[in-house]
């Protein structure tokens, strides 16, 4: 039998409908976007960090799955997403036939992957958490009232450009940003994610790298 492939995830009904009835409780709350081009953004760089520090196909494979999946949490509710994800995942995956070693490795990423209760434990775990963490974009806000923005969506609004770089030979992840700071001053970025970053060190420790982050051309971390 074939191993399941990220491809059967993205097109998969029921992950999509809990992705999409995520995103849209998320909207009402306030929440920037979790949709699923959030999920395939944070899917592909897990994918790009692993497969640049050389690990095999079928982890960089199961990187992008847990990456896609990450977030269906939120169909159950924002408070503990992270965990009600990585239950929704165990089902979804095993009615498709994912291999119950693979299933454990999906549900422990996803599972991992929220700063207030999680971290990373393994490439796969350690992947997602800095791709998630590090997709900051501006057209992520939702709020179209500028005058009413809250302090998320003024930061990401505030980053008008984000790069993730892989640098195996310095042993280094570094993420780049830039910030119209006539938005967003760096110390209010740095007040919403300096958990996140901080999170982001230590799974890049995982991978046996350093996580490192320049900001409108100036190293900050």
């Amino acid at each position: 039998m074939s191993k399941l492939q990220y491809e059967d995830i993205q097109k998969s009904e029921e992950v999509n409908a809990y992705l999409a009835q995520g995103n849209e409780m998320l909207g009402v709350l306030g929440y920037t976007d979790h949709s699923a081009k959030h999920a395939q953004i944070v899917a592909d760089t897990a994918g790009k960090i692993l497969k640049e520090l050389g690990a095999p196909k079928r982890k960089i494979e199961l990187a992008q799955i847990a990456g896609y999946m990450h977030d269906i949490g939120n169909c159950v509710n924002r408070t503990d997403h992270a965990h009600n994800g990585a239950i929704l995942a165990r089902s979804i995956l095993k009615d498709m036939g994912m291999e119950v070693r693979e299933i454990a490795a999906v549900m422990n990423a996803i599972g991992s992957h929220d700063e207030k209760t999680g971290c990373a434990t393994d490439p796969i775990s350690a992947a997602l958490i800095i791709a998630d963490k590090t997709d900051v974009r501006r057209n992520r806000v939702r709020n179209k009232s500028k005058a009413s923005f809250d302090k998320h969506d003024r930061v990401n609004y505030a980053v008008t450009a984000s790069k993730l770089r892989i640098i195996p030979e310095k042993n280094t992840i570094l993420f780049e940003i830039c910030l119209d700071e006539s938005i967003c001053a760096l110390i209010d970025y740095f007040e919403i994610f300096m958990q996140r970053m901080m999170m982001c060190r230590r799974a890049a420790e995982v991978l046996g790298m350093k996580f490192k982050m320049m900001a409108n051309g100036k190293k900050v971390c």
